[in-house]
């Protein structure tokens, strides 16, 4: 489940940017793409979450606590790349949104390295 939901959120990030750079163009497929975004977010969280499920199986100690407070910063990411999208669609000022994609996205980075499970290079 761990490769499933790695490779969701690297396409995930990946289709937002192109959703980003053709919102930009004024690209009339767009949209299209934002919808498929939007379906790489709900795979990444229903996998996250199938994760999170597992997790809680064998955790120990307060580690649980530290996959919750990850898995909530995701959501986060998500929102955050939700809003620069729309922002950007309706040709609005969408710095709000970036300042909280990079500190969330560095968060949550952070705790996926740093957290046992998986490629632990940080624990």
């Amino acid at each position: 489940m761990t490769h499933a939901h790695i490779t969701a959120w690297a396409i995930g990030i990946i289709l937002f940017f192109v959703a980003y750079a053709m919102y930009r163009n004024k690209n009339s497929k767009a949209k299209m793409v934002h919808m498929i975004t939007r379906l790489m977010y709900i795979i990444i969280v229903i996998t996250g979450f199938l994760l999170y499920q597992s997790i809680m199986k064998t955790a120990a100690g307060n580690i649980h606590m530290w996959y919750g407070i990850k898995m909530l910063v995701g959501l986060w990411v998500i929102g955050a790349m939700e809003m620069i999208l729309i922002r950007t669609n309706k040709g609005k000022n969408a710095n709000a949104g970036w300042i909280q994609f990079v500190i969330a996205l560095l968060v949550v980075l952070y705790l996926g390295l740093r957290l046992p499970m998986g490629f632990a290079p940080l624990a």
